[in-house]
Formats: structure tokens, sequence, C-alpha cells
């Protein structure tokens, strides 16, 4: 039998793709975002993006996203933001769900090509 390696982090980068886990809207330190929808979407977009560049890939390479909202009230502002950071319409689902880590009300993964 094979053995089965658990990798728990933000991003797992099996080549050629690169897994990163869902970002809610905090900052670097793990500090919560305040504000609309928009403000946390941009949050989450960004956090992505830095995850994506830090491990040598882009938003423009991001081939699958799925948003989690708590309501889908809120899907037009996040669709407003998330429209701006995914400009090349990567495939996407957006799913709501009764409820997110530490209450928040957006969460946000994709799956990227490296190099």
């Amino acid at each position: 039998m094979a053995d089965i390696q658990v990798i728990l982090s933000k991003k797992s980068a099996p080549r050629p793709h690169i897994f990163v886990s869902g970002q809610i809207p905090a900052d670097g330190e793990g500090k919560l975002t305040e504000g609309s929808i928009a403000d946390k979407t941009k949050a989450c977009c960004e956090g992505l993006k830095n995850i994506l560049e830090e491990a040598g890939s882009s938003i423009g390479r991001v081939v699958k996203v799925t948003v989690f909202l708590t309501t889908m009230d809120n899907f037009a502002e996040m669709n407003s933001v998330y429209e701006k950071y995914f400009t090349h319409k990567p495939a996407r689902s957006c799913v709501a769900v009764k409820e997110l880590p530490k209450g928040v009300p957006v969460e946000i993964e994709a799956i990227a090509l490296s190099e």
C-alpha cells in the first residue's frame, strides 16, 4: 500500500497545478476584513493572488474557482469584484452554504496552472 501524505497548507503544488485552499477575507496576519461584501471579496481575491504569485503563477493562470457564499443575496456584489480579477473567465462554481469559518460571508478557492 502506498504512503499517503497529508498536506495542511494554503496551497499544494503537485505540478502542473496549484491548488489554493479557500481564502477568507483576512489579511496576512489573519485579521478579518471589515466592510461590504465587495471589500471582503477583494480581500479573498488579493489573498489568492498573493499565494499564486508566491508559487510562481498568477490569477490569469487560474482554471477553476469555487466561491462559497452564506447567502446568494450577495452574489451580484461579490461578482462585481470577482469579474475584475478573473477577466479570463475560468470555470466557476458558486454555492450557498449555511456558514463559513470565523463567520465570514464569502470564501474563494482556486486551481491554477503552474509556470
